[in-house]
């Protein structure tokens, strides 16, 4: 299962450093990504990683702001996100692709075969 923690309440300008940990199973190290969900609106890509390059994908709107990176050995991902505004606030969702890899599809949820259970983050103003 993928486990994601590390959010909290925090002022605006701030940081949070998530993180995404695989356990209970072999979990292919594939990709990881993060999306995110605010009230009343869909899931929505922020970023992805492909484990064997270091690839990173971010979408516009965290781009400069917010870093993803990996730890091989803990089979951890992590979200750092620096310079937060009231419009991140959202449940943030981490999933990982367990079949085979192919590009182009990274910023997509059903590209995605396994969810952790989400980790809310406030931004207050």
């Amino acid at each position: 299962q993928l486990q994601a923690s590390g959010g909290g309440l925090v002022q605006a300008g701030g940081s949070l450093r998530l993180s995404c940990a695989a356990s209970g199973r072999s979990f292919s190290r594939i990709n990881r990504a993060w999306f995110r969900q605010a009230p009343g609106k869909e899931r929505e890509f922020v970023s992805a990683i492909r484990w064997s390059t270091g690839t990173t994908f971010y979408s516009d709107s965290v781009k400069g702001r917010f870093t993803i990176s990996r730890d091989n050995a803990e089979n951890t991902a992590y979200l750092q996100m620096n310079s937060l505004q009231p419009e991140d606030t959202a449940v943030y969702y981490c999933a990982t692709r367990l079949r085979s890899y192919y590009s182009g599809r990274d910023q997509y949820p059903d590209f995605y075969d396994a969810w952790g259970q989400g980790t809310q983050v406030t931004v207050s103003s």
